[in-house]
């Protein structure tokens, strides 16, 4: 009775899956071939018509058979007995659709959670070089792009410790922009991937030394856009930067495009800029990129030393709370069982028909 029972939750549940499908959301892995056994199937069927045809025309004529009444009327049932054969050819269509291999990929469920979508924007531009000492937070070496790095970790540390549930990314750029890690829910792997970038092996392979903050910016709301969540609310960005580098144009967009795309999207940037001593003034494009941030709905934060650069991680925390809408998609996963059920059981059907009833034994 436990196998029974078991087969018939399997089957009940295989049929309300099926049923629950749309065609729109199934993609064949093997169409062609299917198409070609479907062909076959149908074809065996038809030869074996024409054949009895071309034997019945070569059959004796003359035949001695009994009176036939006028009384006796042809009965209205009598094309039951071909139903064993209507439902064997009923079957090929499913089999054949099964044999196609369809799969599904649909979503599963779209929830609101805390946390943020943060894009992570490091600076591995030449001038990064500089020297920036922050003893507590032990870089690889007292620069600015290894503390940036530093400092990205720490920044994701932080969120970890608060159980945020964030989606974060990680951006590497110089005079060209780079997606080293696309949006994930995976903390330890953005952690290992800031460690990677951050060995001097790396950067030293990183043969784009120039500076252009505002490729870097483009490149962050692209990934926003690539994963189709740039409407969607808990969006920002995080860059961290020393800053130097007054470029105000890309690719025909200006420095306030962006910024203005920025705002309306609800996608603030937060800016760190690291320089070690020099306070706000200090750099010379300071005002301009504290202006542009601040259009978007971010902050900019000089960070002239490891005590104002871990108070600006400390609020930019701080001012991340929020929710995200989060898409959960559910693995592809094979259509093919409801489609074989369904040939299987007309299949079935027909045996038993011509098996069970002498009657449904007629060939067409």
């Amino acid at each position: 009775m436990g196998a029974l029972s078991e087969l018939a939750a399997l089957i009940r549940s295989t049929l309300n899956e099926w049923l629950q499908l749309r065609w729109g959301d199934l993609r064949a892995a093997e169409l062609a071939a299917a198409f070609l056994l479907g062909a076959a199937l149908l074809a065996i069927p038809l030869i074996l018509l024409l054949a009895r045809g071309r034997s019945s025309r070569h059959a004796p004529r003359q035949i001695a058979l009994p009176a036939v009444l006028p009384v006796m009327q042809r009965s209205s049932f009598s094309a039951l007995r071909h139903a064993a054969f209507v439902l064997f050819v009923a079957g090929i269509p499913f089999f054949a659709l099964a044999f196609a291999d369809p799969r599904v990929s649909a979503v599963r469920q779209e929830t609101s959670q805390s946390g943020r979508r943060i894009a992570i924007l490091i600076d591995a531009s030449g001038s990064m070089v500089l020297p920036f000492e922050a003893p507590r937070l032990r870089p690889v070496m007292d620069r600015t792009f290894y503390t940036a790095v530093a400092a990205a970790e720490r920044f994701v540390r932080l969120r970890m410790a608060a159980n945020h549930n964030d989606v974060v990314g990680v951006i590497e750029f110089g005079n060209e922009a780079f997606v080293v890690t696309p949006f994930t829910t995976d903390h330890e792997n953005i952690i290992l991937s800031l460690k990677l970038i951050g060995d001097p092996r790396a950067w030293n392979r990183f043969n784009v030394f120039g500076t252009t903050i505002i490729q870097g910016l483009d490149q962050g709301l692209q990934l926003f856009r690539t994963f189709d969540v740039l409407d969607a609310s808990g969006n920002m960005m995080v860059i961290i930067t020393d800053g130097n580098d007054g470029e105000t144009t890309f690719r025909g967009r200006t420095l306030g495009d962006m910024m203005a795309e920025a705002h309306d999207r609800e996608v603030p940037v937060y800016m760190v800029r690291l320089g070690f001593g020099k306070r706000l003034g200090d750099v010379p494009w300071d005002s301009l990129w504290k202006a542009a941030v601040e259009g978007s709905g971010g902050r900019f934060y000089p960070a002239f030393d490891e005590d104002s650069m871990l108070r600006a991680l400390d609020d930019i925390d701080r001012l991340s709370t929020g929710r995200i809408a989060v898409r959960q998609y559910s693995a592809v996963s094979p259509a093919f069982p409801g489609f074989a059920l369904a040939a299987v059981a007309l299949w079935l059907t027909a045996g038993a028909l011509k098996l069970t009833f002498p009657y449904f034994r007629t060939f067409p």
